[in-house]
């Protein structure tokens, strides 16, 4: 299996994807044709052109799976699939809509590469419960796509100890996470993303890293580089209490 999971698609100073086209075309290896699903936006077109001028110039060709007559049949012939960012929520509502849930889970199995950004990272998680979004649609189950058997926190933000903001910190709201759900979860800070070949799964990105959150245990800094194959023999599961 081969997974890049991106916390983020826009890293300040840079273009659409600027700062993780390497990685990206060197987890394409030798694949030149992705299925791009833009569900995660309202706008699917301009959404698909902005990914296919932004990996044209690499000699990448992009194709949006809502232009596919059958987009489950689109990605289950793709080489590649890359699920981009927006609301999640939407996205999933979209993705069990078109039959998409079984047909990514199935392709990837196969071989097929999966990129991933922000709700497209989300969605490679069993579910989509530890997003960052609203609400904004109901998807008939929180079920994602279970490429990992932990959760992950796209766009993970440190309290600032000069914010005036006096609702709960990203951690603390992990935290209550943790309380009703048993499973592991690691926060992504900006500019960083986890990359999966086989049983092998690393933390890449800027020196920003990660935190490691479990039930029971004080949240663990995660430094970029860091091997954390250790992760993917976890127990894919809730235990709600």
């Amino acid at each position: 299996m081969k997974l890049l999971l991106l916390s983020n698609s826009t890293a300040p100073g840079h273009d659409y994807l600027e700062h993780a086209l390497d990685e990206i075309l060197d987890i394409l290896g030798t694949v030149r044709q992705l299925v791009f699903v833009p569900y995660a936006l309202a706008d699917h077109d301009a959404y698909t052109a902005k990914v296919a001028d932004a990996l044209a110039p690499r000699g990448v060709e992009v194709t949006g799976v809502h232009t596919a007559a059958d987009p489950a049949a689109a990605v289950r012939e793709a080489e590649a699939v890359f699920v981009g960012g927006g609301n999640s929520f939407r996205l999933l509502k979209a993705l069990h809509a078109h039959g998409l849930v079984s047909a990514v889970r199935e392709r990837v199995a196969d071989g097929a590469v999966y990129l991933g950004s922000s709700a497209g990272t989300n969605m490679a998680c069993p579910t989509l419960r530890t997003t960052n979004d609203m609400p904004i649609v109901q998807p008939p189950t929180f079920e994602a796509l279970g490429l990992l058997p932990f959760q992950i926190n796209p766009h993970y933000l440190d309290a600032s100890p000069d914010s005036t903001h006096m609702g709960e910190t990203r951690a603390e709201r992990l935290e209550q996470f943790l309380e009703e759900n048993d499973i592991t979860v690691l926060g992504l800070r900006e500019g960083t993303w986890l990359r999966r070949e086989g049983d092998r799964l690393t933390l890449g990105g800027t020196s920003a890293g990660a935190v490691l959150f479990r039930r029971g245990q004080k949240p663990e800094e995660i430094a970029a580089g860091r091997d954390l194959s250790h992760l993917l023999t976890l127990p894919a599961h809730f235990d709600q209490r």
